[in-house]
């Protein structure tokens, strides 16, 4: 005789099949082909030949594969910080916001819908050197902006600042999170004399360290994967052995023109291995610092 538990059990792993089915036909298979292939020599035009380890010691030897490394950490260790930042101050002005908080989330939120091409285009306008509206607005207060999209050296750090257009959707994630802090340790703190900024440092910090811990792993991983922005900046129409195209390089464009312009899908697959491991590894960093700097609500100190 079935019992309820079991018929129940059944009923669940019927719900879950769909969702079975596609991560073993469109995730977890994909997985293990390129794998396969990541030992192999294939262009798409002959077979695959099995070449063992050979893609992996090319990838360590070559010098594209450590300038789109080196680009691609650099860029995230810039922008997620920024991200958070940009948008904690989102999430604070919107709490501050009454009864208009609605249409202020809205229009904090916009920006995210905008598609990454058609952003990448409009930020090619904006970051223009010579007569971009950001410089443009530098020089109201008498600074001279510098060359966003030729100059290697602010190539990123005009990337970060594109990628700030999309904070709001961390900063609608931050204002959840901020009214979820009790309003009774705010007034401990005031009875104790704690100014803003304690308040800031020792409730709302370890009150929402979780949603900073998750938006933190999440938009690394993003950013170790960033592409469509800086591939439509700066590998469309543009010379892509620039010096530009260079400081712009990161790991996902290369594993993408190899690829898909040079045919190399065995190499390809390789780098793709390659970056899993690298993503692997800076979120087990990020889960081993969690244990000390993240605090959940009910959590023992």
């Amino acid at each position: 005789m079935v019992t309820a538990s079991r018929r129940e059990a059944r009923a669940g792993w019927l719900f879950l099949l769909p969702w079975v089915v596609g991560f073993l036909a469109f995730t977890a298979g994909p997985m293990l082909f390129s794998l396969w292939l990541s030992t192999t020599r294939y262009d798409m035009l002959k077979p695959p030949e099995h070449i063992g380890l050979d893609n992996y010691r090319e990838a360590l030897t070559d010098d594209r594969v450590a300038t789109a490394l080196w680009n691609t950490l650099f860029f995230t260790a810039l922008h997620v910080p920024a991200q958070v930042v940009v948008a904690l101050g989102l999430a604070a002005l919107l709490r501050r916001a009454g009864r208009a908080a609605g249409f202020f989330r809205t229009v904090v939120y916009l920006p995210v819908m905008t598609p990454p091409v058609a952003l990448a285009a409009m930020f090619l306008l904006l970051l223009n050197g010579q007569n971009g509206a950001i410089n443009a607005l530098l020089g109201w207060f008498g600074f001279t902006g510098p060359n966003w999209t030729t100059d290697p050296v602010w190539i990123k750090p005009g990337l970060v600042l594109m990628s700030l257009w999309t904070a709001g959707s961390t900063a609608v994630l931050y204002l959840a999170a901020l009214t979820r802090v009790p309003a009774e340790r705010y007034e401990a703190a005031r009875l104790d004399g704690a100014s803003p900024w304690r308040q800031f440092w020792h409730v709302t910090l370890p009150g929402i360290s979780g949603t900073i811990y998750f938006t933190a792993v999440v938009n690394t991983i993003a950013s170790l994967q960033v592409f469509t922005e800086a591939y439509t900046m700066f590998f469309g129409a543009r010379g892509k052995e620039s010096a530009e195209g260079d400081a712009a390089l990161f790991y996902v464009i290369h594993l993408f023109r190899e690829a898909f312009e040079s045919l190399r899908m065995g190499y390809a697959s390789a780098l793709a291995w390659g970056l899993f491991v690298v993503i692997a590894v800076v979120t087990a960093v990020q889960v081993r610092l969690s244990r000390r700097y993240v605090h959940y609500e009910g959590e023992r100190s």
